[in-house]
């Protein structure tokens, strides 16, 4: 069978649909497993997509493994869990699918638990507070795939023509660099991306550094808390309010956010590590540092953890095992890792990277990690809350925005979801 790699945008989702239909299931007549992989794109551009990782991957392992083919279809980050869904809804689950979201395929018995599908040192070598965050109802379903954490990045150059000698630490050194990068004719000094594209990891941001988050230590949401009510609204009054962002942050992107820190247009944003990348590429010259909180360093950082899934429809346990013990090997989750500019999810990955001098500019968010808090994936309502902080978040901070009443909207949102999914 031949395998096929697409990275494809939402226009593109209908012609896929019959290529994906047809071919599922498996290969040839002689007796060989075809695995249908769905995968997303960790590439900002064709020449670097995520298409040749899976096409040298998936070679290396068919060589080893003869009986057993993979085919991978490549879908951006807006789409691929719409692919997902879709795929399942239609009754043609992909064996595997690397996406953002796991909790309610497991919730619902369709995934094959962690244990029935790799060996023993393999689940183990994950980072432990990643295995963590991958369960749902204390069993393991969500493998972690990639992994990052965030910091504020700001341009050196930036901040030296406009007399800055050091980088922020808190919130009212925020407001103070930004109105020199603005006196100073800089065209977004703070980029805050709470566009439809990334909001609920900018949210999320927001508010660890105001010393709140999306849920308290025994998993029930708190979106409405005064911690995160406060946070919100000084990023109304004293951020966006002031001209501080240099564009409706509704309509900001992560994507646009992050070009335009690329072409040395944005003095500060908070970022991954992927973003580092990019910015050498275009040649600036730029640091980062932990999130600046209300009151000095915010109490952590945000983590993010993509998921691997593997659905039970297509009866391919051994197989997909099999592969999952060959993607989750040092070698590949290393590579993959350093491809990307993301952080292993296996701690022999881990150790590699941090004794490796090549990699020295991602020990910072390495070394973050473990103490990093995570979106609420383990939550079946957590797909709807997430897409519902994308619509609402961006507009609560604009001028007519009212950020108390979204906030409570969001909860009782997620607190009525909560109740019926129990």
């Amino acid at each position: 069978m031949q395998r096929r790699y697409l990275s494809l945008t939402a226009t593109a989702i209908a012609s896929a649909m019959t290529l994906t239909l047809t071919g599922c299931g498996s290969g040839p007549a002689g007796g060989d497993v075809t695995l249908k992989l769905i995968a997303a794109d960790y590439g900002d551009r064709a020449s670097n997509s995520s298409e040749h990782y899976w096409d040298e991957l998936t070679r290396a392992f068919e060589k080893k493994n003869p009986g057993i083919k993979v085919d991978v279809e490549v879908y951006n980050w807006t789409d691929v869990d719409k692919k997902v869904e879709e795929l399942v809804k239609a009754g043609h689950a992909p064996d595997l699918a690397q996406a953002g979201a796991y909790a309610d395929y497991a919730a619902k018995g369709q995934l094959y638990s962690t244990d029935k599908l790799l060996s023993i040192p393999t689940e183990a070598d994950f980072t432990p507070s990643l295995a963590e965050a991958g369960e749902y109802e204390r069993v393991a379903y969500g493998m972690p795939f990639g992994a990052s954490t965030r910091r504020l990045f700001y341009n050196k150059k930036l901040f030296d023509e406009a007399g800055i000698s050091d980088p922020p630490q808190s919130w009212n050194d925020i407001v103070k660099d930004a109105e020199l990068l603005k006196e100073h004719g800089v065209k977004m000094p703070f980029a805050l991306p709470l566009g439809p594209e990334e909001t609920q990891a900018e949210t999320l941001i927001w508010m660890l550094s105001g010393g709140g988050g999306y849920t308290d230590n025994i998993g029930k949401y708190t979106i409405d808390s005064p911690e995160n009510v406060k946070t919100f609204e000084w990023l109304q009054k004293d951020l966006v309010g002031k001209g501080l962002t240099g564009t409706d942050p509704a309509k900001l992107n992560r994507a646009d956010a992050f070009q335009g820190f690329a072409d040395g247009e944005v003095g500060m944003l908070n970022g991954h590590p992927t973003l580092m990348k990019q910015a050498e590429d275009n040649g600036i010259d730029y640091g980062t540092v932990e999130l600046p909180g209300k009151n000095g360093k915010a109490k952590a950082t945000m983590g993010v953890a993509d998921w691997m899934m593997a659905f039970k429809a297509g009866g391919h346990r051994k197989e997909t095992g099999k592969f999952l013990d060959f993607v989750y090997s040092k070698k590949n989750v290393l590579k993959f890792s350093g491809d990307y500019g993301l952080l292993p999810v296996t701690t022999s990955a881990s150790q590699a990277m941090m004794a490796d001098d090549k990699y020295a500019k991602l020990h910072g968010f390495l070394e973050q990690l473990a103490h990093a808090e995570f979106y609420p994936a383990n939550k079946t309502s957590w797909p709807l809350v997430s897409k519902t902080i994308k619509a609402e978040m961006g507009g609560a901070v604009g001028p007519e925005g009212n950020p108390y009443g979204v906030l409570s909207d969001i909860q009782n949102l997620a607190d009525a979801e909560d109740n019926a999914v129990r």
